[in-house]
């Protein structure tokens, strides 16, 4: 299933996505299966991978360390491949029990291994990989064979996985391919001709998170960059836009070098995977995208967060899943960042407040267990990603410009190759600014509570022209929240600003003007994430947008009602219940709600073009052509163009809008 929205936000393309989104919405989480704790030191892979019969055979040999008594191992394995024969050190045959509910293998030792003991095991396995059948993530594809080629990603865990996202490892990955394919992985390479095809080598050297693979076939698009080069398999795109995204590439490594310090590698491969596989994903020296994710324009934000990504998880390792943010948020905020350098302040500002929206669509863990949601959910993507990029937004304006960048810097010199967690930032973080700053990761990183906040206040002219003192109160109802608060004082002049210690549910402050004061804003620029009114009708939307997109219509109608509960005025909410009512052929609820959305506060803005074209379409669909050009021509009248908002107007002039014809056979 695909859906597209118009003039709208990142709607999730893959079938079962309903699943995660699901516990979004009723609370309910991913349980955590307890592993022995061993940890994996290497893998050495030799694989024969034949795309025409869809088929793996692999041998996979995993050294590792027992970190404790251990009398059992336990690994991942994606279901579509079946495991032959383990073997130990000796050569001894062992028995495994397979359990296909959370994809593992249960491999006892003869006698228990003793804490610090070396072991080594190798799995023969094989079987067929078909897209999302098997997937250890439901409905997302992430190892398929086709003829066109293939992809093996980490998280489908095509070889042996102990400690998803968390045991950082060694490997040497050998795969052989049939003539005319050729194999892209992380670390270097070797190819050499084999009797049935062609073998490639590749060995890493480092402790990350190796073990991705793309089997391409075609010619490569070579970009040659400041950043370094950037080969590029691309199908469903032309060379056009395989150009702007390696180039892009380019300046984003650039950039990122830098800000953090300098890559694993310059050179990156970028590869197209599958229309159900995750938007994108990154491994050391490789990005894959999906074809929804690269859409038909350049998706500068998604491909920003992958490269961010070769030194947040590639180089920088979160320890375990509970510190996932230093994955997905430092990614995020990354790319934030990347945003401001290349587009500007306002197309930073915009991308802040999505992303705040974005992180307070899931509130009902705090950010330290994200380990129990799972990978690529709608919750992982605003909890560890949105509120981790919100967390280091307010961090940076704490600490300002100088400091923050030396903590990016810091975290990657001392952590390259090596895993990081949550008090290890606020360590280099303390000794950077010389303030305990665990009151700041208690709140963000370890709560769940959000604030809202009130203040009132009182202006007093001071005596021999000495201007103007303000006395206020910031009221909320968070009484262990600690936390410098930015205010703005409008004046007759200039804006004047300062900042004031906001602690507990109730905090006086004492503030001085040289202006008139007319108005005090608190946290005028939105740097802390917090509620208000405006934040909770974008919220309710999103939460609706997501929904919808996933066919929940009455749970995304439900979810607009809230947000209009809030503000009746609000266009985009009446705009979104517009679309549903035109997905469900209800033209004439559609054509009252988008009335209702022209009439609305017209935030965004784009509602007002869009609702015309919208209202032309349903116009034509019930014969009314007249109508129809006249709302097309109030569209192109507003002169916004948002998603080429024009050419779709000038077009629906030429030809009225026939609705998709719907196959209703049963065979």
């Amino acid at each position: 299933m695909q859906t597209h929205r118009i003039a709208g936000q990142l709607i999730y393309s893959r079938a079962t996505a309903a699943l995660a989104l699901l516990l979004l919405f009723t609370g309910g989480l991913a349980a955590q299966t307890p592993r022995p704790l061993i940890d994996v030191q290497s893998y050495d892979i030799d694989a024969v991978a034949d795309p025409a019969s869809q088929t793996l055979q692999a041998t996979a040999t995993v050294r590792f360390i027992a970190r404790e008594p251990v009398t059992e191992a336990i690994f991942e394995l994606h279901n579509g491949l079946q495991v032959t024969e383990i073997t130990d050190g000796s050569g001894a045959v062992l028995s495994g029990s397979r359990y296909e509910p959370d994809f593992t293998i249960r491999v006892p030792f003869p006698a228990a291994l003793a804490d610090g003991q070396e072991a080594q095991l190798t799995f023969a396995y094989s079987g067929q990989l078909k897209g999302y059948e098997g997937s250890p993530l439901e409905g997302v594809d992430v190892a398929n064979l086709t003829t066109e080629g293939g992809w093996l990603l980490y998280p489908a865990r095509w070889f042996p996985v102990n400690g998803f996202e968390a045991d950082q490892f060694k490997a040497n990955i050998n795969i052989e391919v049939p003539a005319g394919y050729s194999v892209v992985g992380s670390g270097s390479g070797l190819r050499s001709e084999t009797p049935n095809g062609t073998r490639f080598a590749f060995d890493f050297t480092q402790d990350s998170f190796p073990g991705s693979i793309g089997i391409v076939t075609g010619e490569t698009l070579s970009v040659s960059t400041d950043g370094g080069a950037m080969r590029l398999y691309m199908k469903s795109i032309d060379e056009g836009l395989a150009r702007e995204y390696g180039e892009a590439a380019g300046e984003m490594v650039s950039f990122y070098k830098d800000s953090f310090g300098a890559p694993y590698s310059g050179a990156l491969t970028i590869v197209e995977i599958g229309q159900y596989s995750p938007d994108g994903y990154s491994a050391p020296g490789l990005i894959f995208l999906s074809p929804y994710g690269m859409r038909n324009t350049l998706n500068r934000r998604l491909l920003a967060r992958q490269v961010a990504h070769q030194w947040w998880r590639c180089m920088v390792t979160p320890g375990n899943r509970s510190h996932l943010w230093l994955d997905y948020g430092f990614a995020w905020y990354a790319a934030l960042l990347e945003t401001r350098n290349s587009l500007g302040e306002e197309a930073f500002d915009l991308a802040i407040q999505e992303t705040r929206v974005e992180a307070l669509t899931f509130s009902e863990i705090p950010i330290i267990q994200s380990d129990r949601l799972p990978p690529f959910s709608p919750e992982i993507e605003a909890l560890a990603g949105a509120k981790g990029a919100m967390v280091l937004h307010m961090l940076h304006w704490m600490l300002g410009d100088e400091p923050f960048a030396a903590m990016m810097h810091q975290l990657v010199e001392k952590f390259t190759f090596k895993s990081a967690v949550t008090a290890d930032v606020e360590e280099i973080t303390a000794e950077l600014s010389g303030r305990d700053l665990q009151p700041f990761f208690l709140q963000w990183v370890e709560s769940t509570a959000t604030p809202e906040f009130k203040q009132e206040y009182t202006i007093y002219r001071l005596g021999g022209g000495q201007g103007f003192q303000v006395l206020g109160k910031v009221q909320q109802d968070m009484d262990t929240f600690r936390m410098p608060v930015e205010l703005e004082i409008q004046t007759e002049g200039e804006p004047e600003y300062r900042t004031v210690e906001v602690s507990g549910t109730s905090s006086d402050y004492t503030v001085e003007a040289f202006g008139k004061p007319k108005r005090v804003i608190l946290d005028p620029n939105h740097v802390i994430l917090r509620y208000d009114d405006d934040i909770r009708v974008r919220v309710a939307i999103r939460q609706g947008e997501q929904l919808f997109g996933l066919g929940y219509y009455t749970e995304s109608l439900q979810k607009y009602q809230d947000a209009l509960d809030i503000n009746r005025y609000s266009s985009l909410a009446h705009y979104r219940i517009a679309e549903v009512f035109f997905a469900q052929n209800n033209y004439q609820s559609g054509a009252n709600e988008f009335r209702e959305s022209l009439n609305g506060d017209q935030e965004p803005e784009w509602t007002v073009v869009w609702s015309h074209i919208h209202l032309g379409r349903i116009f034509d669909i019930t014969g009314q052509r007249e109508r129809a050009v006249n709302e097309y021509q109030l569209a192109i009248r507003t002169r916004d163009d948002t998603q080429n908002a024009q050419e779709e107007a000038r077009k629906l002039l030429e030809t009225p809008y026939r609705r998709p014809r719907r196959e209703e056979r049963i065979y």
